[in-house]
């Protein structure tokens, strides 16, 4: 092992003290599991299905995740999209998906789960120190919407995959005019589900105005730090309430907030997360 390697492990090694590893097969999970010893001697667990993975993330709250994308009663794809959208501490932990048959539309159903890494079987030391790095190291901005919850694609690491995922654009920071339009269409979408989705629209709403309440505070914008916190109180409420939330409603308080939307026609778009 290099000694840039082993000054990487010792700075990821308190990031990465417990690991689930949800793999049906012994052999594959063990093999993880003893790279990971190697590497920074955490705790380990392996659980052989989805459910017992769920359980098990419950329980020990990981601080990463691998998990195969396809075997007996595993599915990395469902078991990641169940994960994001449950109640559970570690949700936003980071998921490396591992397969011995990688193919440019697994890993775009991958992204599109809200898996953080790719990992094809098998694999080097350096290859999964690699992964590790980013996940520990290089943590992505966070997208709490209704239709997706993961880690912001437009960041997403396919490993050695060199295919249609990479832009230009992707290595650009985001400005707080693009971070505000993000929020705010985000935001648009989750109001189209406050009547059937009620738990996740309040979570995805929530998410955003904190988004919001940052870049105001960021540029100085008193006008939207004011439509943000007035749109805060109202969701606090409207979360510890049980009467139904009606759309048109929900819409009319955050008509001061939906103001600031750009166009189609303005410069500031931000391109799809």
């Amino acid at each position: 092992m290099f000694s840039n390697d082993a000054k990487v492990i010792q700075r990821m090694a308190p990031l990465l003290r417990r690991v689930l590893i949800v793999d049906p097969q012994p052999a594959s999970a063990n093999l993880i599991a003893e790279h990971m010893r190697t590497v920074c001697r955490p705790e380990v667990t392996v659980a052989a299905s989805n459910a017992k993975g769920l359980r098990a993330a419950g329980k020990i709250s990981p601080n990463v995740i691998f998990v195969e994308l396809a075997g007996d009663k595993v599915d990395a794809l469902t078991f990641t999209r169940m994960l994001r959208r449950s109640d559970l501490p570690c949700r936003k932990a980071p998921v490396i998906l591992t397969t011995a048959s990688p193919s440019p539309s697994a890993i775009l159903a991958a992204r599109d789960a809200g898996v953080h890494e790719f990992l094809s079987k098998p694999f080097l030391v350096k290859d999964l120190l690699k992964r590790l790095e980013a996940v520990a190291m290089h943590p992505r901005d966070w997208v709490e919407a209704v239709d997706y919850i993961g880690p912001d694609r437009r960041r997403f690491n396919s490993g050695d995959y060199a295919g249609p995922l990479r832009r230009h654009a992707d290595s650009a920071e985001t400005p707080e005019q693009a971070r505000i339009g993000q929020a705010l269409n985000i935001l648009k979408s989750a109001l189209n589900a406050v009547e059937g989705n009620r738990a996740q629209a309040l979570r995805a709403l929530a998410a955003q105005t904190a988004e919001l309440e940052q870049a105001a505070k960021a540029l100085s914008d008193e006008k939207l730090l004011a439509a943000t916190t007035s749109f805060h109180h109202y969701l606090f409420h409207a979360a510890n309430s049980n009467q139904p939330l009606h759309r048109a409603d929900v819409e009319r308080r955050a008509v001061p907030l939906l103001a600031y939307l750009p166009t189609d026609e303005d410069p500031r778009r931000v391109q799809r997360i």
